[in-house]
C-alpha cells in the first residue's frame, strides 16, 4: 500500500503533554481513534484528565460523526501505541539527539506506508529523519498551541521526504478541519514561530529599554492589531491599510518610513536581568486574576472568535 492509499482511521499520539494531549482531544472530537504513549508516570490517566476538561470545548465548536472519548486508548509501551496506526503525530521534547533517536525506533515498528509527523516547534526534519531506514515518510506537522482550538498546522519535509508524504499529510490535516501551509524550504523555527520571534524580539527591546511597560505592550497588541491579526494576515491589512490604492499605495507612501522603523529595530540579550523584569512584569498583571479563571477565559474567548470565523468562509 502506499501512502497516498492509506486511510487515517487510527492516529498514534507519542509524547502525552500539552501539545499530544489537545491534539489527542481534537483527534477524538474528529471521529477518529487515537493510540497514545508517554513514558511518564500516571501519563495515561493525566491524558484522560486532559481530554475529559477539553471535551466539552469540542462539543461547543462541533464533533464530527463517531467522536468519542471512549475510543482513546492509552499504552505504557510505544511499540503497542503504534501497532495499526495510520497515521502518528509525535509530541516529544525539543532536543534534535532525542528526536533522531525516537524517529528512529518509531521508524524500525511502522510499516513504511504510515507518515511519521513531527509537531516540532523548530528543528528541521531533515535532522529528525537523519537515521530512519524509511526517512521517505517523516514530515513536520506542527501545529499552533493549543492543537485542539487554532487550525494551523506547518506541513514540511526534509532532504529525504517524499512529495507524496507532503501531500498526504496536508490532505489528512485538511479533511479534518485543519489550516495547512506548505513552507517552500526548511528554516529554524517554520514560518509562524519565525515571526512570533520578531516580535518578541522587538517587546523584549522594548522592555529592556524601559520604553514601555509588560502590561503595555501586551494591550498595545491585544487591543491593536492583534484584533485584525485574528481576521486577516499582515499582507492583507497592509492592503486594506492603503484604501482605493490598496497595497501599492501603502507601500509607495509608507516603504520609506516602516524601513526606518525597520533600521531602529532593536537586538536584545536574554539576560539574568532582562528575563526577570519580563517575569515580574507578567507576574504583576497574574496576580489581579484568579488563578482558575484566566485560561478558561482565554480558551472561552477563542472558541468564540474560531466558531465565527468559521461562519465567514469567504474571509481567507
Amino acid at each position: 500500500m502506499s501512502i497516498m492509499d492509506r486511510k487515517i482511521e487510527r492516529v498514534a499520539i507519542v509524547g502525552t503533554g500539552v501539545i499530544g494531549a489537545s491534539w489527542a482531544a481534537y483527534f477524538l472530537a474528529r471521529g477518529l481513534r487515537v493510540q497514545a504513549t508517554d513514558p511518564a508516570p500516571d501519563a495515561g490517566a493525566r491524558l484522560a484528565a486532559a481530554v475529559d476538561r477539553l471535551w466539552p470545548t469540542m462539543e461547543r465548536i462541533g464533533l464530527q460523526e463517531g467522536a468519542s472519548r471512549d475510543r482513546l486508548s492509552f499504552f505504557p509501551d510505544m511499540q503497542d501505541a503504534l501497532f495499526e496506526a495510520d497515521f502518528v503525530q509525535e509530541n516529544g521534547p525539543e532536543n534534535e539527539e532525542f528526536k533522531i533517536e525516537l524517529f528512529r525506533q518509531m521508524d524500525a515498528c511502522t510499516p513504511p506506508d504510515v507518515v511519521l509527523a513531527t509537531s516540532s516547534s523548530g528543528l528541521l526534519v531533515s535532522r529528525v529523519q537523519s537515521a530512519c531506514v524509511h526517512p521517505e515518510r517523516v514530515v513536520l506537522g506542527h501545529p499552533f498551541n493549543p492543537p485542539h482550538l487554532i487550525a494551523l498546522v506547518e506541513v514540511l519535509g526534509g532532504q529525504q521526504t517524499s512529495p507524496e508524504a507532503v501531500q498526504s499529510t496536508m490532505d489528512f490535516y485538511r479533511s479534518i478541519g485543519k489550516r495547512p501551509i506548505n513552507p517552500r524550504k526548511e528554516v529554524k523555527g517554520h514560518i509562524a514561530n519565525r515571526l512570533q520571534a520578531a516580535l518578541w524580539r522587538e517587546a523584549f527591546h522594548l522592555v529592556d529599554q524601559g520604553v514601555a511597560s509588560v502590561e503595555d505592550i501586551d494591550i498595545a497588541i491585544s487591543h491593536g492589531p492583534g484584533l485584525r491579526w485574528a481576521l486577516l494576515g499582515p499582507f492583507l491589512n497592509l492592503h486594506l491599510s492603503g484604501g482605493q490604492g490598496g497595497i501599492e499605495h501603502l507601500l509607495d507612501h509608507l516603504g520609506g518610513p516602516i524601513e526606518t522603523w525597520w533600521d531602529d529595530l532593536g537586538s536584545p540579550s536574554m539576560t539574568p536581568e532582562l528575563k526577570q523584569k519580563v517575569a515580574e512584569g507578567v507576574r504583576e498583571v497574574l496576580a489581579r486574576y484568579p488563578d482558575d479563571e484566566f485560561v478558561p477565559e482565554r480558551d472561552r474567548l477563542l472558541v468564540d472568535l474560531v466558531v465565527e470565523k468559521a461562519k465567514a468562509p469567504k474571509l481567507p
